[in-house]
């Protein structure tokens, strides 16, 4: 792949294992691209790191969010009891319950939670699935508007039309390509440069604005937008005024207060290295990300004990 860059390697003993393949830029707080390694241009899916955006149109089409409401719209939840309570809270707002959710069924990401439903005797569900929250959101955009329920996932649906105009707005582009999520919602594809674009705009946006209420409320409530441990929540915390989203496939944008913005893509699809290459970039730009140095290195284990290190090459 001699069009994209090495951001990472894997050693192990001293020994280089294996390589991350993949592209990065950072932008600076006036939208210039003052990073860029690989194919920075090129489309990639953003997979949950679109969450963000499907938030904002829900919330733009009428949906009452905010709060932690807003965040777990925005988030990809470990489906711990609380993420559930919520959700559950804002179906019966609308006059829906779980049922009325098409995402698919899944155990919660939260081993701990999923641990107890097992010796509760219970199953997968669909309001355990990390993207219940944003499904629950669209419901409740499509009965604020008296759009169809049942249908909500179609690409056709008025809030999809919605959802694409709000992500071509944000990402100053138009959508490259049309996919369909794992979640089964559909996906609109951009360039790496246009997701940090985005992430930028959320976080420059005016107070009080949809975009900046969608930033405000990731950053004042991530244990909505991941969980116990996950790492967009910890590094959120960790970097104050931070806003952190990844996704599926080696996706992630990360945007700090004063408006500078990095996005991530590993070509194998490992998330193992995203945070720590978002840094990288960060710190290229002259950021000061020190508070989060803890996620900068991670180790490599041998018996349970560190025996090498992902080396970052963005550093």
């Amino acid at each position: 792949m001699p069009e994209v860059a090495v951001l990472a390697e894997v050693i192990r003993s001293g020994f280089v294992e294996s390589v991350h393949y993949g592209s990065a830029v950072g932008l600076d707080p006036s939208g210039r691209a003052a990073v860029t390694l690989g194919l920075v241009d090129a489309p990639v899916l953003p997979r949950s790191s679109a969450k963000p955006f499907q938030a904002l149109a829900c919330l733009t089409a009428g949906a009452a969010l905010a709060g932690p409401r807003l965040a777990i719209a925005a988030g990809s939840h470990t489906g711990e009891d609380v993420h559930v309570r919520l959700v559950r809270e804002l179906l019966a707002d609308y006059g829906l319950d779980t049922g009325a959710l098409r995402c698919p069924e899944s155990w919660p990401e939260d081993q701990p939670t999923m641990h107890a439903l097992i010796r509760q005797g219970a199953g997968v569900s669909r309001e355990r699935m990390n993207c219940s929250g944003k499904h629950a959101a669209m419901l409740a955009a499509c009965v604020a508007n008296d759009w169809d329920v049942p249908g909500y996932l179609s690409p056709g649906h008025p809030l999809h039309l919605r959802v694409r105009s709000v992500t071509e707005e944000l990402a100053g582009e138009k959508a490259a390509h049309v996919a369909v999520d794992g979640c089964g919602a559909p996906l609109f594809g951009l360039s790496l440069t246009g997701l940090a674009r985005a992430a930028q705009a959320l976080v420059l946006a005016a107070p009080g604005s949809g975009p900046r209420q969608v930033a405000d409320a990731m950053r004042a409530h991530p244990e909505y937008v991941g969980g116990t441990g996950h790492q967009n929540t910890e590094l959120m915390r960790a970097l104050p005024g931070a806003l952190a989203k990844g996704g599926a496939e080696g996706v992630l944008m990360v945007a700090l207060a004063s408006g500078h913005a990095a996005a991530v893509k590993v070509i194998d699809g490992s998330p193992r290295a995203t945070t720590a290459i978002a840094l990288g970039v960060l710190r290229l730009m002259g950021c000061d990300v020190t508070s989060a140095a803890a996620f900068e290195h991670v180790d490599v284990l041998g018996g349970g004990v560190p025996v090498g290190r992902i080396a970052v090459m963005p550093a």
